[in-house]
């Protein structure tokens, strides 16, 4: 499956998420939920994701965590926000860029319109 088919698959199961729970919960509901839902869809999905951080040729025992990573592809950072800031996407795309990731998806569930906020960040894609 390429990232795209992925991605497509991931707004759908958002969607249904979105519409069974709304918005104004902890992230941590919604990526239990989330992850239930991704892998009754035939979904690979792995969370907790720890991604090491690598200088010089030389590995620092720093490690960031991905929320969801699907296909060993696509990584979703998810939120429950007011609204997402600049640093979000600057996040998301320093984990694709850390683990040659493509695609990344910033999930945004506290909101009244979950289109608008499910955002696309891409690395090389």
């Amino acid at each position: 499956m390429t990232e795209n088919e992925i991605s497509y698959i991931v707004r759908k199961c958002v969607f249904n998420v979105y519409n069974q729970l709304g918005p104004g919960l902890l992230e941590s509901v919604y990526q239990k939920i989330l992850i239930y839902e991704l892998e009754n869809n035939g979904l690979n999905v792995k969370s907790e994701v720890m991604l090491p951080v690598y200088y010089d040729k030389k590995k620092f025992d720093i490690n960031f965590k991905i929320d969801i990573l699907v296909e060993d592809k696509v990584i979703l950072e998810l939120k429950s926000v007011k609204e997402l800031d600049n640093v979000h996407y600057k996040q998301l795309y320093t984990y694709l860029r850390l683990s040659d990731k493509k695609l990344g998806l910033l999930i945004n569930f506290n909101t009244s319109n979950i289109l608008d906020n499910i955002k696309r960040v891409v690395n090389n894609l």
